[in-house]
């Protein structure tokens, strides 16, 4: 009776040991996930890099000195001089740089990077229930002291709610049948066992008993193989379209390339970078279908293309006074929905004015970007504000490099408190190219990079529908303060004379006539001088019918103590008359 006594006093003892080591392996191995999960998120970083780094660069304010300096040098940014788009022209720094992009690029078609799904989110954390678990098992196998060994390992074998749970009470089980030898020897085999529990990820499954591994052997022996066997191919590379130009297809390419590696200063792995979120954003915002969305042509006189620069570039103006119209501002600016409507127009404006560029090797990719400040919105519009800064932060992140020159006319005396505050927003880069231009030098600052006749008319050009077009060059010549300037027209034969005159700003006398080569001729008065007003028609265009060799001649006389800039054209129609 008293060795049964001793027994049975063992086994409770022994049981207490078991049920104490079991609580404390489950809070072992609650502790995997919670190692696990950091690493599990650095690879998601490295497969799919998220954009707000690169948010975060483009919109950090740069130190108040550079700021500072950046402002000296904004109007000094005329000598600019775009860089060729042919590889041959790179510095072999930067055509190394174009070909490990050129690799990134193409073995992320090759993995279908560009159209790979996120990964899912990391799996609710079922090991939290484990201890309660345990727990409650221990405080039931405590109420039960009489218990003896046997019995105690039936209870434990069907708890199967957690694997890992599972798998401690088969270790405690082994431990028990090996209690009569030694009790030491018990504890130590626990210790080991719970180390060989915690060593493997969490998420294998934990091993099945033998009798379970000899009858589940066979198939996996043969499962690899029928996979190896039946494997598909792999999938070809995919296509990405960047403004209707397929990556890596032909030179093209290299162009779009280009513009994203200069937009990050040529460091590939952030101009890869770009645009992986550059394509990722095409998708979200819907590009392909918003070509063909219908939005209106209420802003059609707001945002338009007109023209092209001296160098080819195409031209677009910003006329920001458009906006002083309150209906046209509520209609496009009075909540956010419209705010959404309106920056959905500007992006399908800009596509359908890209995908009418050259991104052929030396041929015009950029635009030229003429902003009219003159009656604009002050700074006191939120809304507009607030759609302007949205608009520019798309632009730079998703359309790089597309911009030749920034050309700010009628700049009003509390621009320079907007320009502090939408320059943070971009790139030292984007900075080089804005030149700013007061009301009284607009018009000579466009014809600095625009010909005159292709500028419009209501910025101090001749370009406007009429007996003159776009390829009939204009001749331009600057009149001295106080001073008469005459301009002749040479005739030797008989036709119909027609020209197109104006002065930048008037405020000048105008007249013409016709002088014969022969002195018996008499010189015929086609306009009487008169004084033209700021205000007058911007252009006047004469016609005169000449039968005899001989000349025209304009007279402008510009009393003024400023200098005038003077804009002529003309034509010849043969006449048999």
């Amino acid at each position: 009776m008293e060795a049964m006594a001793e027994e049975v006093k063992n086994a409770a003892q022994q049981k207490e040991e078991v049920a104490a080591v079991a609580a404390e392996e489950v809070v072992f191995v609650a502790d995997v996930p919670q190692a696990e999960k950091p690493a599990a998120a650095v690879v998601v970083v490295e497969k799919e890099p998220p954009p707000v780094p690169e948010m975060e660069e483009a919109v950090k304010p740069p130190p108040t000195e550079e700021f500072v300096e950046s402002d000296e040098k904004i109007p000094q940014s005329d000598s600019f001089k775009e860089e060729s788009t042919r590889v041959s022209d790179l510095p072999e720094t930067e055509k190394k740089a174009l070909e490990e992009l050129k690799q990134l690029v193409q073995d992320a078609l090759n993995h279908h990077q560009f159209t790979a799904l996120q990964p899912p989110p990391p799996p609710p954390k079922e090991e939290e229930q484990a201890p309660v678990e345990v727990e409650e098992k221990s405080s039931e196998e405590e109420k039960k002291p009489e218990t003896t060994l046997p019995e105690m390992k039936d209870e434990c074998q069907p708890q199967e709610t957690v694997s890992v749970v599972s798998e401690t009470v088969v270790v405690a089980e082994a431990v028990e049948e090996k209690v009569d030898d030694d009790g030491a020897k018990t504890v130590e085999a626990i210790e080991e066992t719970i180390v060989a529990v915690v060593a493997p990820p969490a998420e294998q499954p934990p091993p099945p008993p033998k009798e379970a591994e000899e009858t589940a052997a066979p198939p996996q022996d043969t499962k690899p193989e029928a996979e190896n066997a039946a494997a598909p191919p792999p999938p070809p590379p995919e296509e990405v379209f960047i403004w209707g130009i397929k990556l890596m297809e032909d030179e093209r390419s290299d162009v779009i390339l280009l513009k994203f590696l200069r937009a990050r200063d040529f460091k590939v792995k952030e101009a890869f970078a770009m645009i992986k979120n550059t394509v990722q954003w095409r998708k979200e915002f819907g590009i392909d279908q918003l070509m063909d969305e219908e939005l209106g042509n209420d802003l059609e006189k707001v945002v338009f293309m007109h023209g092209f620069d001296k160098e080819g570039h195409p031209v677009c103006y910003n006329v920001y006074g458009g906006f002083q119209n309150k209906v046209l501002y509520q209609k496009t600016f009075s909540d956010e929905e419209k705010r959404q409507k309106f920056l959905r127009w500007r992006i399908q404006f800009l596509e359908k004015s890209i995908r009418k560029l050259d991104f052929t090797p030396g041929g015009i990719s950029t635009i030229v970007q003429v902003n009219d400040l003159k009656n604009s919105p002050g700074p006191g519009k939120w809304e507009l504000r607030q759609a302007t800064k949205q608009a520019l932060q798309l632009l730079q992140d998703n359309y790089p490099e597309f911009v030749a020159k920034q050309i700010f006319i009628n700049v009003p005396w509390w621009y320079l408190a907007v320009n502090r505050m939408i320059s943070p927003f971009l790139t030292q880069r984007t900075k080089s190219k804005f030149v700013f231009a007061g009301p009284s030098k607009s018009a000579e600052t466009l014809f600095k990079y625009i010909a005159a006749e292709q500028v419009p008319v209501k910025y101090g050009g001749l370009s406007k529908e009429g007996e003159f077009g776009t390829a009939d060059a204009v001749t331009e010549i600057t009149v001295k303060p106080a001073t008469k300037q005459t301009v002749e027209f040479p005739v030797n034969e008989t036709c119909l004379l027609t020209w197109e005159v104006r002065v930048v700003g008037w405020e000048v006398s105008y007249g013409a006539e016709f002088v014969p080569s022969t002195k018996e001729g008499y010189t015929v008065i086609i306009q009487k001088a008169r004084k033209m007003a700021g205000n007058e028609e911007p252009v006047v265009c004469n016609s005169f019918k000449i039968g005899e060799p001989g000349k025209v001649v304009i007279t402008i006389d510009n009393p003024t103590s400023r200098k005038k800039k003077l804009l002529y054209r003309l034509k010849t129609k043969l006449s048999s008359d």
